[in-house]
């Protein structure tokens, strides 16, 4: 058996046992999560949970004067931070803040993929994020959170951080990078439910990790699922990319193609994107 074979056969059997090892959300994002859920919370206490994480704080002041939010008053605290960006928001946005500290990895070739990985999905979000900006401007009575898009993006492709993290232990694997993307694109769907449910994210989250590759599983309504999927074509992640921007378009997600290609997008898509730099 190939050492490739043999990956994917560990990978199968120890999802089949329950027994891979799965990432643990960040503990700054533990606490804020936890602390968005007690309903006696304020927001000076949430400022105070957040204010634990020097990084994240400064990050959430700097996602507060961002053009995300659409502001042009800066604010320089993480009290008026917290504030601006309100109860109900912070707890997605603070944890997709602490995403990035997920992809790292101590093997210098692992690191490099984890980086890698990284960028795309940070392209990706930046794009899913321009994407539904703009459909937000001609739907205002649309329902859909741009924060909950934006965690929806960035753990869209959570699933192959354990495929990644077991094949440390094959080193000949990386020789094969196209192996590695075929280990990807077949276990990181159900790999990524795994991780939501252990996270005890809502379905949401579990059903844009799970199904957002499956381009037969489609929602009766415009969704978060169909932002993720324009992201990851417009970044280079789907095989079928133009395919899936012509079902986006003929399901009413944009009115043309050349919307996504406009300086009015790229400055949304790039702006999204800086939150993450």
């Amino acid at each position: 058996m190939s050492t490739q074979n043999a990956l994917l056969t560990i990978l199968v059997e120890k999802i089949n046992n329950d027994t891979l090892v799965l990432p643990t959300l960040p503990a700054i994002a533990l606490k804020v999560r936890k602390a968005a859920d007690d309903p006696n919370i304020n927001l000076h206490s949430m400022a105070d949970v957040v204010g634990q994480d020097p990084s994240l704080s400064a990050r959430m002041v700097k996602i507060s004067n961002s053009a995300y939010l659409g502001r042009t008053v800066k604010v320089a605290s993480t009290t008026q931070a917290v504030t601006r960006i309100g109860l109900a928001q912070v707890k997605n946005i603070a944890t997709a803040l602490a995403m990035e500290q997920l992809f790292v990895s101590k093997n210098e070739i692992v690191k490099g993929y984890m980086a890698s990985k990284w960028s795309s999905t940070v392209n990706m979000v930046g794009n899913a994020m321009a994407a539904m900006i703009f459909y937000k401007q001609s739907h205002k009575d649309n329902s859909l959170s741009l924060d909950t898009m934006t965690l929806s993006a960035l753990v869209a492709d959570i699933g192959a951080l354990p495929v990644l993290t077991e094949a440390e232990r094959h080193d000949s694997v990386f020789a094969n990078p196209a192996f590695l993307d075929v280990a990807i694109d077949k276990l990181s769907g159900r790999i990524g439910g795994s991780i939501m449910r252990e996270w005890q994210f809502n379905e949401i989250f579990i059903e844009v990790a799970e199904r957002w590759r499956d381009m037969t599983y489609v929602t009766d309504n415009i969704s978060y699922l169909d932002f993720v999927r324009i992201g990851a074509a417009l970044s280079g992640n789907m095989d079928d990319a133009a395919e899936v921007l012509t079902a986006a378009q003929e399901r009413g997600v944009f009115s043309d193609i050349s919307d996504l290609e406009s300086p009015e997008f790229i400055e949304l898509r790039d702006n999204a994107k800086a939150i993450f730099a």
